[in-house]
């Protein structure tokens, strides 16, 4: 699972070696969303900035056509060995970069998107007060989905990214969340993955088949 932010900028060369990269791992899927770096990957961000620079004007991507070894997910959901996964990429406003939103309704209104029988969820941003703080002090997690996991949705595992500092699992005794950031703040790549266990629903293997 890839929270986002797999590259800089969202360019296509960016996602093409991304993709490869992908490609070389063993495992049977992989599931990634956008984070605020993949630029243009966001229809709002890329509206009205087409002439803001020529490098970027030109490039016109669609995530899909370059993500083929993965299954690439945004306010969508898939199902693996019985466990429903939810992917989205949006996050409380930071940065002026991709899928920000304003805190409260905007971001509620995209929360409300989340199936309440969701195993994984995996969103860019943290909830509040969950490998959310900032080295500023500043606490940059969503209230709104901090609400939405712990009363409504309660999945086994929450994922999620966007906040360097954060790096590490913690738990409310109900859902277990996991901030993957592999790069600090200085995008240097220093955290290992984190890996979980995942019991699989009666009459699934880990082969696939259904017993």
């Amino acid at each position: 699972i890839h929270a986002g932010d797999f590259t800089f900028f969202g360019r296509a060369d960016e996602v093409i070696q991304f993709n490869e990269w992908l490609g070389k791992l063993p495992h049977k899927y992989k599931i990634v969303i956008a984070g605020n770096h993949e630029l243009w990957f966001d229809e709002n961000f890329v509206s009205g900035r087409e002439n803001e620079s020529e490098t970027l004007s030109s490039e016109k991507l669609e995530p899909k056509d370059h993500l083929t070894n993965c299954i690439y997910l945004q306010d969508e959901a898939v199902t693996l060995y019985g466990l429903k996964i939810y992917g989205t990429p949006w996050q409380p406003e930071y940065s002026h970069l991709a899928f920000n939103l304003t805190r409260g309704k905007a971001c509620l209104a995209k929360w409300d998107l989340i199936p309440a029988d969701t195993d994984i969820l995996v969103t860019h941003t943290p909830p509040l007060g969950r490998g959310d703080l900032c080295r500023s002090g500043v606490r940059a997690g969503c209230c709104e989905l901090l609400a939405t996991v712990q009363k409504r949705v309660r999945p086994r595992y929450h994922v999620f990214g966007h906040i360097h500092e954060g790096y590490g699992v913690t738990s409310d005794g109900q859902t277990i969340y996991v901030n993957a950031s592999t790069c600090n703040v200085k995008y240097v790549a220093v955290n290992p993955p984190i890996v979980f266990d995942v019991p699989l629903p009666p009459g699934f293997t880990k082969d696939g088949s259904v017993q």
